[in-house]
C-alpha cells in the first residue's frame, strides 16, 4: 500500500498516477483510487473513472471514490434516524437531509474501500492518492478516534439509551434512536476493523510527501510527518516536485534557481535519512500513459517504486538502568506545542491541534511517569517503579 499527500497543487496525483503506472509496467496487478473530493486521477489518464476500479491499460485498474454511493447501504438507517430528528426540530425536509450526511463520512468510506481491496487479494499494490494534507491527517487519525470513542463512550450511550427510551416515549415525541440505529453504526465501524493496522505496518504500507520547492509547502510537510508520526504512520520518502531543470541558463531565472536550490538543501537536510526523489519542472502537462511512463522514469530511475525506501520505527520503547524509555519520533515538533499527560493505561500526548491517547502495554501500565523530554527528534517519556522519585522535567 503506496500513499501519496501534500499541499494541494504540489503534483501528488501526476506522482501517484505514475507511481501504479511503473507498477503495473512491471507486470504487478495495482490499483490507483483517489480519496480527493476534487478528484483528478481521470484528468491524468485521460480516461473516465468512477467509483468502481476501471481499468486504465493492461494491469492496472483506476477508481474515484464517491461517497454518495456508500450512503445508502453504509449510512441507511443512521440517515434515516437523523432526518426524523432534524424533522421533529423543525428543519425542512431538504435542509435535514443535507445535515444527515454529517462531516466525515467520505474519510469513514475511503478507509472502508482502503481495507476492503487491501483484503480483497485482487491487487499486488494498492496506490492511494490521498487528499490534500489537512484531509489526510484527518483520514489517518480517524481508526484510533473511532475505536476510543466504540470502546468507551458507544457502550454507555446506548446503555443510557435503552434505559431511558420507554420514559423518553412517555414524555416527549422526539425521535429516540433504536437498537437498529446502534447496530448500523456499529457495522459501519466493524467494516473498519484492522485497518490501522494495515496502514501502520511499515511492511505493508507507506507513506510518501510530495512538495515543491517552496517555504509554505514544506512548512506544511514538515508539519505533516510530525502528525503522522504522532498516529504512528510511516513516511518513507520525500519527492521533490517541479525543480527548475539545470538547462535553464537565462538570467531572468537566476534568483529562482538560487531559492529552489536553497529550499531544497533544507528538503534533504531537514528530512535526512529520508531519501528524497527529484523530479524536474515537466515541459508539458502530465498527462496520458506516454507522460506518466516517462515522470515515473525521473521521479524512481532504478528504484523499484514497491520497495520499502526507508525502514524506521516511530515508537518504540527501550531498557535504560533500572527504568523503561518509551520513545515516539516527533520529526519537527516545537516544544511549545507539545504536551504529555497519563490517564490510567494510556499516555496522552498533544502536538498542536491534534492529540493521541497511546495505549501502553502492561510493561509500562504498571509504572509510572518520572520523566519526559525531547531529544533531537524523539520525544522520550521515562517509566520507573511505582515508589520511583519523579526525576527530570515533564514536557
Amino acid at each position: 500500500m503506496l500513499l501519496f499527500t501534500g499541499k494541494g497543487g504540489v503534483g501528488k496525483t501526476s506522482v501517484a498516477a505514475a507511481t501504479a503506472l511503473r507498477c503495473a509496467d512491471s507486470g504487478l496487478r495495482t490499483l490507483v483510487l483517489s480519496t480527493d473530493s476534487a478528484h483528478s486521477l481521470s484528468d491524468a489518464f485521460d480516461t473516465h473513472l468512477d467509483g468502481r476500479p476501471r481499468p486504465v491499460c493492461e494491469g492496472l485498474w483506476g477508481q474515484q471514490l464517491d461517497a454518495t454511493e456508500r450512503l445508502e447501504d453504509a449510512w441507511g438507517d443512521i440517515q434515516d434516524y437523523l432526518r426524523d430528528l432534524f424533522g421533529w426540530a423543525g428543519v425542512d425536509s431538504l435542509e435535514a437531509e443535507e445535515l444527515s450526511v454529517l462531516p466525515g463520512l467520505e474519510e469513514v468510506f475511503a478507509l472502508a474501500d482502503i481495507k476492503g481491496h487491501a483484503d480483497s487479494g485482487d491487487w499486488d499494490v494498492v496506490v492511494v492518492d490521498c487528499a490534500p494534507t489537512a484531509e489526510t491527517i484527518r483520514l489517518l487519525s480517524l481508526p484510533e478516534i473511532l475505536a476510543w470513542y466504540m470502546d468507551r463512550v458507544f457502550p454507555v450511550e446506548r446503555r443510557v439509551l435503552q434505559a431511558v427510551r420507554p420514559i423518553l416515549r412517555h414524555l416527549t415525541s422526539i425521535p429516540v434512536a433504536g437498537d437498529h440505529v446502534f447496530a448500523a453504526a456499529r457495522r459501519l465501524y466493524d467494516g473498519l476493523e484492522g485497518v490501522r493496522d494495515l496502514l501502520t505496518d511499515g511492511e505493508r504500507s507507506t507513506i510518501r510527501l510530495v512538495v515543491n520547492p517552496e517555504k509554505i509547502v514544506i512548512a506544511e510537510a514538515r508539519r505533516t510527518a510530525t502528525y503522522l508520526s504522532l498516529f504512528g504512520y510511516r513516511v518513507d520518502a520525500v519527492v521533490a516536485n517541479r525543480l527548475l531543470p539545470e538547462a535553464i541558463t537565462d538570467p531572468w531565472f537566476k534568483s529562482w534557481k538560487e531559492a529552489h536550490a536553497e529550499h531544497l538543501a533544507t528538503i534533504e537536510e531537514g528530512f535526512a535519512p529520508l531519501p528524497v526523489l527529484k523530479a524536474e519542472l515537466a515541459t508539458d502537462e502530465l498527462v496520458g500513459l506516454d507522460r506518466l511512463r516517462d515522470f515515473a522514469g525521473v521521479v524512481y530511475g532504478d528504484l523499484d517504486p514497491t520497495g520499502i525506501l526507508h525502514r524506521g520505527e516511530p515508537l518504540r520503547v527501550e531498557a535504560r538502568d533500572d527504568a523503561l524509555v518509551l520513545r515516539l519520533e516527533l520529526p519537527f515538533a516545537d516544544r511549545d506545542d507539545l504536551d504529555v499527560g497519563r490517564r490510567d493505561g494510556e499516555l496522552l500526548v498533544r502536538v498542536g491541534p491534534h492529540r493521541r491517547a497511546i495505549m501502553l502495554p502492561d510493561s509500562l501500565r504498571r509504572r509510572q511517569v518520572v520523566g519526559a523530554t525531547m531529544v533531537s527528534s524523539w520525544l522520550e517519556v521515562s517509566f520507573a517503579e511505582a515508589t520511583a522519585e519523579p526525576v527530570g522535567g515533564m514536557v
